[in-house]
């Protein structure tokens, strides 16, 4: 993934430059060749969502297709943030991909502690999906839309709320592809790291709001920024009320950067009228362009 971005944007080429000095090793190889299985390491794949992302950013910038003071907020579902943080000027790049790497690392060593995984459960309501954790000992990890709630736990925790899940009527509860309970108790060691790190870097005030993951409100106090990027690794997402919030404030147009379209899926569930755009590749800057 990115290579088109790399080939036709010098302003993206820089980016992945960049990761690539910070990091001591080419993450970019990895990112544009794989193989899928080093790049899908937690330690590798949240400086390889955070570059690719921010390189579809520079990339809509540098092409006109983009107008930074056109824009009201910026939020990023958990990895997502330290993206949204880059956007919005609170971080550098450089620092952030030195994060995220750290990071990753961080949870990584914390899952090999303690062994965990995360489900999504499609098709029950969140007051069920409480229900359930208290049955299973298992924590709310990410309330992303309605209808859609993830967990985190132990294995046999996990295996046992999948079943509970479909005895309950969910229409899917779906094993995670990751490597550990994130965004539990499970990763408060990781919090105690991450804080030591992000002690060492410098946050300047967002040009935008930004709208957290742990309390989904809007704010532009840098300490209060790193405090709850402290909170998040073990914290609940909520993507849901985050979204909420910027509907509420009449925010009608979004823009997605990044690998996937996970979050126009998650959109349309809540709340259909909302418009959001892809950024991933060449294709989706010029066709955004074309809709300015």
């Amino acid at each position: 993934m990115g290579k088109d971005l790399y080939q036709t944007f010098t302003e993206s080429k820089a980016v992945f430059d960049k990761a690539d000095q910070v990091l001591g090793f080419s993450l970019s190889k990895i990112i544009f060749e794989g193989p899928k299985e080093e790049l899908t390491r937690t330690e590798n794949a949240q400086p390889a969502i955070l570059t690719m992302t921010i390189a579809c950013w520079e990339a809509a910038l540098a092409s006109g297709a983009l107008k930074p003071q056109a824009c009201d907020y910026a939020a990023g579902l958990s990895l997502g943030e330290y993206s949204s943080l880059v956007a919005c000027g609170a971080l550098s790049f450089e620092d952030a991909v030195y994060l995220v790497r750290r990071r990753g690392q961080f949870m990584e060593e914390e899952a090999a502690k303690r062994p965990g995984k995360m489900l999504s459960i499609i098709g029950l309501d969140l007051p069920a999906v409480k229900e359930l954790c208290l049955q299973t000992n298992t924590e709310i990890a990410n309330i992303n839309s309605p209808g859609q709630v993830v967990i985190s736990g132990g294995l046999e925790q996990i295996n046992q709320a999948q079943l509970l899940a479909q005895e309950k009527g969910a229409k899917r509860a779906i094993p995670l592809e990751v490597s550990g309970a994130f965004h539990s108790s499970f990763m408060q060691g990781a919090c105690v790291k991450l804080a030591k790190e992000l002690e060492k870097i410098r946050f300047s005030k967002p040009g935008l709001s930004l709208v957290g993951n742990v309390a989904a409100k809007a704010t532009t106090e840098p300490q209060e920024i790193k405090d709850n990027l402290v909170k998040q690794v073990s914290s609940s997402v909520l993507w849901e009320d985050s979204m909420k919030l910027m509907l509420s404030k009449g925010i009608s147009n979004f823009i997605e950067f990044g690998p996937g379209k996970v979050l126009k899926g998650l959109m349309r569930r809540i709340d259909e009228a909302a418009v959001v755009n892809n950024i991933e590749k060449k294709e989706d800057i010029l066709s955004l362009g074309e809709k300015k």
